[in-house]
């Protein structure tokens, strides 16, 4: 995929990231993939598991010389992004993909009857992007406020979080800059699916605020706030994450995403 320049080299021989301006903790560059080393590193994570305050810290200064950042999960059975088998060669760049192809192609038609209840006798079709939300909230501020939220470790998806530093053009396409296979079961090109992320970053100011081996956190700064545009939208989270709904439907589904600020997706 089409990549910025890396600045994460330069860490290798100043770890505190002086020279890029930047005042790092102790931490490591993480090259490792499930074909061995990639030529370079593919993200930075801090040895110290996050606290309230470190996304602002370190991130947003961070950010300002194109390491973008997100936390990671380092704890439970998969451990961190060392052992989660990324594949960067494998990954497309997601300006290259159409959204609303994207999610009409992962769309399965199905003879749904809620579906059909919600969306009229073409509800097994699917009824095209939701319309755009109202900003309520900077997204950068409300990216902050949910990785804090984060950080008290009562989330079970999100096991010892870490801040991580990744070479991205934009937080949407932090997934396929690292090669992250966590949806694998559902998508191989995880490039696709940021294609779906940057349209949510577009519409609903979203920001990808934490990574598991298979789990997703978003923030939301313009979360819908009107029924029927909370139902266009979870028919897009079914296509985007079918495992998402293996036990609730669409309608309980939409109605929980009135207002939500961080949504959190999970591949079986």
């Amino acid at each position: 995929m089409a990549t910025l320049p890396n600045p994460l080299p330069k860490l290798a021989s100043d770890p505190s990231g002086r020279s890029l301006g930047l005042r790092l903790p102790p931490g490591r560059l993480i090259d490792a993939t499930g074909d061995g080393p990639w030529h370079e590193p593919l993200l930075w994570h801090a040895d110290k598991s996050a606290a309230p305050g470190t996304w602002a810290a370190l991130g947003a200064p961070a950010a300002r010389v194109g390491l973008l950042p997100v936390l990671v999960g380092l704890g439970g059975s998969q451990g961190g992004p060392a052992s989660w088998q990324l594949a960067p060669a494998g990954m497309s760049y997601p300006g290259d993909h159409d959204v609303e192809d994207v999610i009409a192609e992962c769309w399965e038609a199905d003879e749904d009857e809620e579906l059909t209840e919600l969306f009229g006798p073409s509800g097994v079709d699917w009824p095209g992007l939701a319309p755009a939300g109202s900003l309520t909230l900077d997204p950068a501020t409300c990216a902050a406020q949910i990785a804090d939220s984060l950080c008290d470790g009562t989330r079970d998806w999100l096991d010892d979080p870490h801040l991580a530093l990744v070479p991205a053009r934009r937080s949407a396409d932090i997934p396929a800059a690292i090669g992250w296979t966590g949806p694998l079961n559902h998508e191989n090109d995880v490039a696709r699916l940021c294609a779906v992320l940057r349209s949510w970053e577009d519409r609903f100011g979203m920001r990808v605020v934490a990574l598991g081996f298979d789990t997703l956190t978003v923030s939301v700064a313009a979360p819908p706030t009107d029924l029927a545009a909370a139902e266009r939208l979870a028919v897009e989270h079914l296509a985007f994450c079918p495992d998402n709904f293996a036990e609730v439907g669409i309608r309980t589904y939409a109605e929980a995403l009135l207002g939500d600020r961080d949504w959190t997706f999970w591949w079986d």
